[in-house]
């Protein structure tokens, strides 16, 4: 019962990233495109999202840390300041979320790129702030048919969330390998204080 629902699930998650995202380029390319220019400028990297997608932030933002880079999630204490050579993160699955709104305002008014991970490109209120666009075709709240009469095997934006985790680990490992980073290397960036 177990490896039978793991299976759906991962095989429901997998499944997004068949799907086509043409006029907008392929995910992966364009993250690490983006990360690998921001790293060539030695700019930092600001990650932002709300919930469950925030979570999924938080885990690239200490990996990004991991590899090297400055990286920093909006609203934590140590945050600095943002400017022209970084680059902001945000997701909003369903299209716009109004502190993602706001963050990403703030952040072009100071010269800084903006890179939103949404599944409505065209219909959301952050894409007018984006500098650009990474579609993840997956469902979100926006489009899970609200109250149905039979349980789905993945609620809510749980597709979405899922798949920006595999995204994100996908985006480690590639731009692991395009910065040259040795296992060593990440691994000694690593925390000692747990």
């Amino acid at each position: 019962m177990m490896e039978s629902l793991a299976s759906q699930i991962c095989s429901h998650i997998s499944a997004i990233f068949s799907k086509p995202t043409l006029p907008h380029p392929p995910p992966l390319d364009l993250l690490i495109t983006e990360l690998t220019t921001v790293s060539s400028q030695n700019g930092r990297v600001f990650l932002y999202g709300v919930g469950r997608e925030g979570l999924m932030l938080k885990a690239l933002c200490m990996r990004l840390a991991h590899l090297g880079l400055s990286s920093h999630f909006v609203f934590d204490m140590t945050t600095p300041p943002i400017t022209t050579n970084d680059l902001l993160i945000v997701s909003a699955g369903p299209g716009g979320f109004s502190t993602v709104d706001a963050i990403s305002s703030v952040a072009r008014s100071h010269g800084a790129r903006v890179l939103l991970i949404t599944a409505q490109p065209e219909t959301g209120s952050c894409v007018k702030h984006a500098s650009a666009i990474c579609y993840v075709p997956a469902q979100t709240m926006a489009d899970d048919g609200g109250a149905v009469e039979s349980r789905p095997l993945l609620p809510m934006g749980s597709v979405y969330e899922g798949a920006l985790f595999v995204l994100f680990e996908m985006v480690v490992y590639k731009l692991g390998e395009v910065l040259g980073e040795s296992p060593e290397a990440v691994r000694s960036r690593h925390t000692n204080l747990e």
